[in-house]
């Protein structure tokens, strides 16, 4: 599969331990250096910003969707490819999905974990097919890999849908796992309901 359009879910606190601003700079070098075009949630602060600044500063790509009222918040990036201002977050985060090849969540909060498991959701029915790849700086998702996995022990989801998401430590990881992410069919949804009623 070819990655061209990346999305990148991340924080916009700026009260973090320097290794996550750290990590999200260089993910944005690293995307921008690998020739992808990204988009994210359009904020000039935490996560966001240093994640655009990274890939902007090696001559990237990055499309910032934000809603209006948020502006006045969380101050969006003034220096980025372009701008799309949305009337909500549910357009935001139909919009930065759209024509997405891939996924990326860097550490986040509340805002992060819904746009994470949106994109899971998608993917489980066959909605959303690219990879999605969460960035585990200092161990950060580690109670979430630990809970999603507890889930299909638990028979929630199926051992298969394991493959949904992939891990890295590092962003450095990030070109090897979008090669090797596991490809998903548009007819996983009804594959494993097939699967079920055997």
């Amino acid at each position: 599969m070819s990655i061209d359009r990346v999305t990148v879910y991340a924080a916009s606190s700026q009260a973090l331990h320097p290794d996550y601003i750290s990590a999200a700079t260089r993910l944005g070098e690293i995307l921008a250096s690998h020739g992808h075009r990204i988009v994210f949630g359009g904020g000039g602060h935490g996560l966001m910003g240093a994640m655009a600044e990274g890939a902007l500063r090696m001559g990237g790509e990055v499309h910032g969707v934000m809603p209006e009222f948020l502006m006045r918040i969380e101050h969006n990036h003034s220096g980025l490819t372009s701008l799309e201002v949305v009337d909500d977050m549910r357009t935001r985060k139909a919009r930065m999905l759209e024509d997405s090849d891939a996924v990326i969540a860097l550490p986040g909060g509340c805002g992060t974990f819904e746009e994470l498991f949106e994109a899971m959701t998608l993917k489980r029915l066959g909605q959303y097919l690219g990879p999605i790849i969460l960035i585990n700086t200092r161990g950060y998702y580690d109670e979430l890999l630990s809970f999603l996995k507890h889930s299909v022990d638990e028979h929630f989801m199926s051992t298969t849908h394991l493959d949904m998401w992939q891990s890295v430590d590092h962003p450095e990881d990030i070109p090897k796992a979008l090669g090797d992410a596991p490809s998903w069919s548009a007819n996983a949804l009804y594959e494993s309901a097939a699967v079920k009623a055997k």
